[in-house]
């Protein structure tokens, strides 16, 4: 149990508090007297949580009004820290409301926030979203691609295909549960995406299709299962996959989710998705060399995951390829070409290139 004053918790720390309450009162095997203090203490997290999300959607409208958030940052934008953790409340919040009235929602939940978190994709509809004016409608896009990326990595981390035990820090799901609830959480998380994308709140009946169209696209045959295959298929290649081939992969594996990310906003909006696309063609890339780097010069803990493991299976990667110096240079070029795709936005940009030069500055 997290014993830190209520007060002081995070919204997933109070969000993990309140399943272990409810856990408790839903198994009937306290005592009244018991009884009564837990649920004493789950409408104190309960209001903790509420609070929270709260604060989080003041500062999207605040944000979305001048167009950028109050602190700065010596790379342009506002203090992306802030922008991400008010982010993922929101999200959060968005992605528990919708799993509430489902069957065993709480691993669907907990599967969501122990396989999510990814900072890039979100932010990417929230601030493309902002930029264009239309902020207030895109949450729901945003918590469908969480959900989606979610799902891809459960099934991503199962014996069958990537076969990982570390994630954000924590066993892989398969590991913490079993394969049938990985495989089944990934199922219900996927599924909720395209639901998610039915919400009226995106705009009418033409953007919500235009949404589930484009997010098919990215996560099918086209975009992540295509890259997951082809990753599949290189591992037992009789020659390591050449430049052209790896970048061609992660279009797919990465590139793919991240370019739909970029894209709502302006679906949304029914703006001209041009920029934002050659954007999130060189940000995918730079984010996935990004993390070719880290698996050669990170370390677990930091990393939440485990690292060396693409030279140990003898894996091509942008580092195998460019080598540590050149993948790096390439990385940073890729931002540059980023950071000019959005200059028909001006200074409305900024946060956006203050994420992509994030993308590549990280350490997890």
């Amino acid at each position: 149990m997290n014993d830190r004053p209520v007060a002081e918790m995070s919204f997933e720390e109070a969000m993990a508090a309140l399943e272990g309450v409810v856990t408790q009162l839903e198994r009937g095997e306290v005592p009244l007297e018991q009884s009564i203090s837990l649920y004493e203490r789950g409408a104190a997290l309960k209001a903790r949580c509420d609070a929270l999300l709260k604060d989080a959607e003041e500062g999207g409208e605040d944000s979305r009004r001048r167009g950028a958030c109050g602190g700065r940052r010596p790379g342009g934008g506002c203090e992306l820290s802030e922008r991400l953790a008010a982010d993922q409340a929101l999200i959060a919040g968005q992605l528990a409301a919708a799993l509430a009235d489902r069957a065993r929602s709480r691993w669907c939940r907990r599967c969501a926030m122990r396989c999510g978190r990814q900072a890039a994709a979100r932010v990417l509809v929230l601030e493309s979203a902002r930029m264009l004016g239309v902020g207030a409608r895109a949450l729901p896009a945003a918590a469908a691609v969480e959900a989606l990326h979610a799902y891809s990595l459960v099934h991503d981390d199962l014996p069958c295909m990537d076969d990982d035990d570390l994630r954000r820090g924590q066993p892989t799901v398969h590991v913490k549960w079993d394969e049938a609830v990985a495989v089944l959480a990934g199922d219900a998380l996927q599924t909720l995406a395209f639901e998610m994308l039915c919400d009226p709140v995106l705009g009418g009946a033409e953007v919500r299709v235009a949404l589930v169209q484009a997010l098919a696209r990215a996560s099918g045959a086209q975009g992540m299962v295509l890259g997951q295959a082809l990753d599949i298929a290189a591992e037992t290649a009789a020659a390591p996959l050449d430049l052209a081939e790896i970048t061609a992969l992660q279009a797919g594996k990465t590139g793919a989710l991240i370019r739909f990310a970029a894209e709502a906003g302006a679906v949304i909006a029914g703006a001209d998705r041009g920029p934002l696309r050659a954007y999130a063609d060189a940000l995918g890339l730079a984010f996935q060399i990004a993390d070719d780097i880290l698996d050669v010069t990170g370390d677990a803990a930091t990393a939440g995951k485990r690292v060396g493991k693409d030279a140990g299976a003898g894996k091509a990667t942008f580092v195998s390829l460019l080598g540590l110096a050149g993948a790096r240079a390439r990385a940073a070029s890729l931002v540059e070409e980023a950071a000019a795709a959005l200059a028909p936005y001006g200074a409305a940009a900024e946060n956006l290139i203050a994420a992509a030069r994030f993308s590549i500055a990280r350490d997890s």
